[in-house]
C-alpha cells in the first residue's frame, strides 16, 4: 500500500484536474459529466487504482461498479485490472443493473413474500411470469427494489460491503435503478462517483446538470464536475479547447505543456458573402473526400436553423451530386434507436445477405442484462429473425412488412423498449415516434420492388451532416466546419452561446474550421428578422487564432 499523496495515475498517464480530482476523493459523492473521447473509463479505472492501492477502500471492502450493458462492464472490469493487477481488481464487482438485481434476488430470496415468492430454480424469462416459478426481465429491479427497501439485514449486507460505488453512463439511469441506489446507498457514508455523457445538455459545465443527475447531486448532495478534454482529438485542436476552457473554468484547465505536438489541422476562413462561403466549403468536401475522408465523418455546424443558414451550402452540394442530411429535418427521428432499428430489420427480412443492416441490427438487439441468458436471447432474436423473413418472403407489401414491425415490437415488450432510450417510458412519445416511423417507412415501398433500396436510403450515414450545434451534442467527426461565426449568429446570453461555441469546436478530432462572411443573403420565403451585414464573433475567433496551422 502507498501514502495517498504519494499516488500517481497507474501506466504514466497525464490527467485532467478535474479528472485527478474525482479519482483521488476520499469522501463526498461526485456528479461527474464529459462528453465524447473524455476518458470516462478510464477516469473510473484510475479512481479504483487509486482507493485499491492506497487501501482509502479498506481491505476487506469492496468497490461497487454498475454499467448499463455487459461489454460496458466488462470493458471497465477488464481496464482496472490493467491498471492495478488481478489481486487487486478481484475487489471490484462490476455488474449491470440487471445482473446486480439478480445478484440481490439470488442472495435474498428468502425475504421476499406473497405474490413475489420464489422458489430456489426459479427462470427469467422476457415475456411471461409464472407464481414462484417464473419472473420477467423487467421483474429484476423492482424485486431487487423491494428487497432493499424492506429487508434490513440486505441493506447493512450491501453497505457493509462496499465502501464506493461507480455509476457509468448514469445519464441512462431509469427512475427505478435510481430508486433502487437510493435504498441501497442514501444516507450512507458510501462515496459514489456518477458518471455520465454531456449529450443530454448543452450546459455541461460549470455545475449545470439536469434531469437525472441534477436528482442525484442533490440527494446525494454530490459535486458537480465536468471534463473538457477530448482525448481523441489531436493536440493542435485541443488547445483551441483548452484556450477556452482556461476562462470558463479556470482550475481545470491544463498546463499548456502537456498538448505539445502540431498534430491536427485548425483554419479560420473568412468570405465576402455566403456563396462565396458555400462555394468554397463544397470544393473543400470533394478535396476531403479525395484524399480518403468519409462523408460521415464531415459536419457542417449551424447555431441555429440550418435551412436557411445553409440554404446556399445545400444547393451547391446538390448541383455537384454530394450527399448530405440535414439533420435539423431528419435527425430527430432518423437517430432514435426504434427508427434504426425498424429499418434494418426490414432490409435483414426483405434483402438478401445484408451484413451490414444484420450486424446493426444485431447489435441493437444482443442481450446486455446479465451473463447466463446470453447465448439463450442471442439465438432467440436469430430464430424469430429468420421466421420473419420466411413469412414474408421478399413481399414488396408495405401491410405485411408493418405487421412484422409490430411482431418485432412485440417480442421487445415495454422492458426491451425502454432499454433501448430511456426517453421511452414517455408511451405517448413512443407511440408518436412509431406512428412517424411507420410513415417514413410506407413511403418506401412505392415502388414495392425498389423498397430494399429506399430503405437503405434511410438508413444512409455516409453522407455530410448539416446540423445545430444543439443536435450535435454526444457526436464527434474527422472534420468539423463551425459556420457563422458572427455576432449576429452567437447573440444573446454571451454564457449560453460560449457554451454553445465549446460544444461546437470540441466535436471535432483531427480539423476543425470556423467561418465567417460579411454578407449573408436573406432566405427565400423568411418572413423574421434578418441581419445581411455581418461582423465577426471576435471573441470566439480568439480562442482559435493562435493555433492556426496544420496541413490541409
Amino acid at each position: 500500500m502507498i501514502e495517498t499523496s504519494n499516488w500517481v495515475p497507474s501506466g504514466g498517464l497525464e490527467l485532467e484536474p478535474n479528472a485527478f480530482t474525482t479519482a483521488t476523493a476520499q469522501s463526498g459523492s461526485i456528479a461527474l459529466t464529459a462528453g465524447p473521447g473524455a476518458g470516462k473509463t478510464e477516469m473510473l479505472a484510475q479512481r479504483a487504482d487509486f482507493l485499491l492501492r492506497t487501501n482509502t477502500c479498506n481491505f476487506p471492502k469492496r468497490i461497487l461498479a454498475i454499467s448499463f450493458k455487459k461489454d460496458a462492464s466488462e470493458n471497465l472490469k477488464d481496464r482496472v485490472t490493467k491498471r492495478c493487477g488481478r489481486e487487486l481488481s478481484s475487489r471490484l464487482d462490476s455488474y449491470t443493473f440487471h445482473a446486480f438485481s439478480k445478484r440481490l434476488i439470488d442472495i435474498f430470496r428468502p425475504f421476499l413474500s406473497g405474490d413475489d415468492a420464489l422458489d430456489e430454480n426459479y427462470t427469467i424469462d422476457r415475456d411471461y411470469r409464472a407464481p414462484r416459478t417464473q419472473i420477467k426481465l423487467e421483474d429484476l429491479v423492482p424485486l431487487a427494489n423491494e428487497i432493499v427497501r424492506n429487508c434490513p439485514v440486505a441493506r447493512n449486507s450491501i453497505r457493509q460491503t462496499y465502501t464506493d460505488v461507480f455509476l457509468d453512463e448514469f445519464q441512462d439511469c431509469t427512475d427505478a435503478q435510481f430508486e433502487l441506489i437510493r435504498h441501497a446507498f442514501l444516507g450512507h457514508q458510501v462515496r459514489l462517483v456518477a458518471v455520465g455523457d454531456t449529450k443530454q445538455t448543452i450546459m455541461g459545465w460549470a455545475g449545470a446538470l439536469e434531469g437525472i443527475f441534477l436528482e442525484f447531486e442533490k440527494e446525494f448532495k454530490a459535486t458537480p464536475l465536468n471534463l473538457y478534454q477530448n482525448f481523441r482529438s489531436l493536440p493542435r485542436i485541443r488547445r483551441v479547447h483548452n484556450s477556452m476552457v482556461k476562462d470558463m473554468d479556470t482550475e481545470a484547465a491544463i498546463d499548456d505543456e502537456a498538448l505539445q505536438g502540431d498534430e491536427g489541422i485548425v483554419s479560420i476562413q473568412e468570405f465576402e458573402n455566403d456563396d462565396e462561403e458555400a462555394r468554397w466549403i463544397t470544393e473543400s468536401i470533394i478535396t476531403w473526400r479525395e484524399s480518403g475522408i468519409p462523408l460521415k465523418e464531415i459536419a457542417v455546424l449551424c447555431k441555429m436553423q440550418p435551412h436557411l443558414y445553409a440554404a446556399s451550402l445545400m444547393a451547391r452540394l446538390t448541383e455537384q451530386g454530394i450527399p448530405f442530411r440535414n439533420e435539423q429535418e431528419t435527425q430527430d427521428l432518423v437517430c432514435e434507436p426504434i427508427f434504426k432499428i425498424a429499418v434494418d430489420y426490414l432490409i435483414v427480412l426483405l434483402g438478401s445477405g445484408e451484413s451490414d443492416s444484420w450486424e446493426r441490427l444485431t447489435s441493437a438487439l444482443s442481450p446486455e442484462e446479465f451473463d447466463d441468458t446470453d447465448d439463450f436471447r442471442a439465438r432467440d432474436w436469430n430464430q424469430f429473425i429468420q421466421a420473419q423473413k420466411v413469412v414474408l418472403n421478399g413481399s414488396g407489401d408495405f401491410d405485411a412488412a408493418w405487421l412484422s414491425v409490430e411482431a418485432l415490437l412485440h417480442k421487445l415488450g415495454d422492458e426491451g423498449v425502454t432499454s433501448l432510450s430511456v426517453d421511452y417510458e414517455d408511451k405517448a412519445r413512443f407511440e408518436a415516434l412509431v406512428n412517424s416511423t411507420k410513415d417514413q417507412i410506407k413511403d418506401c415501398f412505392d415502388p414495392p420492388q425498389e423498397c430494399v433500396q429506399a430503405l437503405k436510403g434511410l438508413s444512409e450515414i455516409n453522407a455530410v451532416r448539416i446540423l445545430t450545434i444543439h443536435k450535435c451534442k454526444g457526436l464527434e467527426f474527422h472534420t468539423v466546419v463551425v459556420q457563422g461565426v458572427e455576432k449576429e449568429t452567437f447573440w444573446g446570453d454571451q454564457e449560453a452561446a460560449s457554451c454553445a461555441y465549446f460544444v461546437a469546436i470540441s466535436r471535432a478530432k483531427e480539423q476543425l474550421v470556423v467561418t465567417t462572411s460579411a454578407y449573408r443573403e436573406r432566405p427565400d420565403g423568411h418572413q423574421g428578422a434578418w441581419r445581411t451585414n455581418r461582423n465577426a464573433q471576435s471573441d470566439f475567433l480568439g480562442y482559435v487564432e493562435p493555433h492556426v496551422g496544420g496541413d490541409s
